[in-house]
């Protein structure tokens, strides 16, 4: 049993994974000030209603990109579950090259989608991630991610419209049935969902054009299956691409320990410090 966590900037995300199967997905606001003992408590609870028994969890593996957040955390892995989480960045191999101009300030929650992506789904690809901030990531036939996009995420774009704005409402973001909006509401809905889908479709365009040659592009993140269903542009979405990331990741790690081989961090087999 292996727990997956990825930590962003908006939410928190928790996979339970036995074998090939994510048994289990949960989601918990981000936030800076929670204890410990409040992950560890909130980590009991999501176990208990996946009927999983803490003995049985052999690793945590985590990406993050909220560094406040983990001492706290880290240290409820500790205390609850008596095992050191791996942590995906620097000296991890991940099993994606990277062959960026600053590789150690890349997301590590968008170095496990594109292994998720690649080992998934093959390469050449375009891994689109619409989370917080909406991200584009390249990675070749050979697995060397050599190219990324950051961009505004939807429901960011969303909220800054109505908060800076007097007299516009705060709505839900969805699909509307036409362009040809008639109130407030739909007017806002078909300007954001249009507007951000044409740029995300232009992006994929402009990628192609000057790369040259075609690639899949699969999508994640919460808001992804909105734009999914409304464009060619995007082959796959799948919205647990991250917890299958960082199973490949894991997975390889734990060869490369079995091997002997040196991977930057040990993986455990089992508990290392069981209470």
């Amino acid at each position: 049993m292996l727990i997956a966590v990825d930590i962003g900037n908006t939410n928190i995300v928790i996979g339970f994974i036995d074998g090939d199967d994510i048994v289990g997905t949960y989601r918990l606001t981000t936030k800076t000030r929670r204890t410990s003992d409040e992950y560890a408590m909130m980590l009991s609870t999501f176990m208990s209603m996946s009927r999983i028994n803490p003995d049985e969890v052999d690793d945590v593996i985590i990406s993050s990109v909220v560094p406040k957040v983990m001492y706290a955390f880290r240290s409820s892995i500790r205390k609850f579950l008596g095992t050191e989480p791996i942590i995906i960045g620097p000296g991890i191999k991940c099993g994606i090259n990277l062959r960026l101009d600053e590789p150690k300030t890349v997301g590590a929650d968008r170095i496990a989608d594109c292994a998720g992506a690649y080992y998934l789904y093959g390469g050449p690809v375009l891994v689109i991630d619409f989370g917080t901030a909406t991200t584009y990531d390249y990675v070749d036939e050979n697995g060397v991610f050599s190219a990324g996009v950051i961009g505004v995420g939807l429901e960011t774009s969303a909220n800054s419209l109505w908060s800076q704005t007097a007299q516009l409402p705060e709505i839900e973001i969805e699909r509307p049935d036409t362009i040809l909006a008639t109130n407030t509401k739909t007017a806002m809905q078909a300007g954001i969902y249009f507007q951000f889908l044409g740029g995300v479709e232009y992006t994929i365009a402009q990628f192609r054009k000057e790369i040259g040659n075609d690639f899949k592009v699969v999508a994640t993140g919460g808001l992804g299956r909105v734009l999914y269903d409304a464009t060619d542009s995007i082959d796959v979405y799948d919205s647990q691409l991250i917890f299958k990331g960082l199973a490949i990741i894991y997975a390889r790690l734990h060869a490369q320990s079995k091997s002997g081989g040196k991977s930057g961090k040990s993986v455990r087999s089992g508990k290392s410090h069981r209470r």
